[in-house]
């Protein structure tokens, strides 16, 4: 079962490390961001389940970053949680208004956050069958939940690198991704290769879903996309 995926946007760099390192323990899979701007690009590009967001952010605040992953349908859906040393119910209130799911305030306890976040997660999985886990374009089905991929109702076993190359692609269709991006995200932020690395897998993955290979186009001079529908 593919691991749940944590975006941290939190400029003190400090905490942000104390973060990371405690959640990648707890068995997420994590990344991170030090101000709103980049938090809004890997929240695009990584399509994060859970997003711990601080409020004071440099660039665009936190509750500017999140009326804007609201507002976008490929990132609605993640669980926010926004970390804040306001302790004022009015600055609580807005951040519930722009669609947080949790508020959380400076100083807290790390197990603490560990425990609201499965709690919210638990929330979300008994109270419906979340959409975003399964997404199907051109004949190709994706399920995040059971880490599984069918082409034309055909099982098709999928490395780790191709599957996460695949869900970033399938998932905001027309887009068009560099290579570097698409390095990211199948391969890691601190996986050192060669972008035309990116093309080897694309060749993998082309292959293995055959007769809908051409739903991934090449975008000359940049890298890759899936076809609008």
């Amino acid at each position: 079962m593919p691991k749940s995926k944590v975006l941290v946007v939190e400029d003190d760099r400090s905490l942000s490390e104390i973060l990371v390192y405690n959640l990648d323990k707890a068995g997420y899979e994590v990344s991170f961001a030090f101000d709103g701007r980049d938090g809004l690009s890997q929240a695009q590009l990584k399509l994060p389940d859970i997003i711990l967001l601080d409020v004071m952010l440099p660039v665009i605040d936190g509750t500017e970053v999140c009326r804007r992953l609201r507002s976008k349908p490929e990132t609605a859906q993640a669980l926010i949680i926004m970390l804040t040393a306001k302790t004022e119910e009015a600055d609580q209130l807005i951040g519930f208004s722009v669609g947080a799911d949790d508020y959380v305030t400076k100083p807290f306890s790390v197990r603490v956050l560990l425990e609201r976040i499965k709690a919210l997660q638990r929330r979300k999985s008994t109270s419906t069958e979340d959409d975003s886990d399964t997404v199907s374009r051109a004949g190709i089905t994706l399920d995040r939940r059971r880490y599984r991929v069918t082409v034309r109702d055909t099982p098709v076993e999928l490395t780790k690198s191709e599957f996460r190359l695949l869900d970033t692609l399938i998932r905001q269709p027309g887009r068009a991704f560099d290579r570097s991006e698409l390095i990211d995200s199948a391969l890691g932020e601190d996986t050192l290769v060669l972008e035309r690395t990116i093309d080897v897998h694309i060749r993998a993955l082309r292959k293995k879903i055959g007769p809908e290979a051409e739903a991934i186009e090449t975008v000359r001079g940049v890298g890759y996309r899936f076809r609008e529908d």
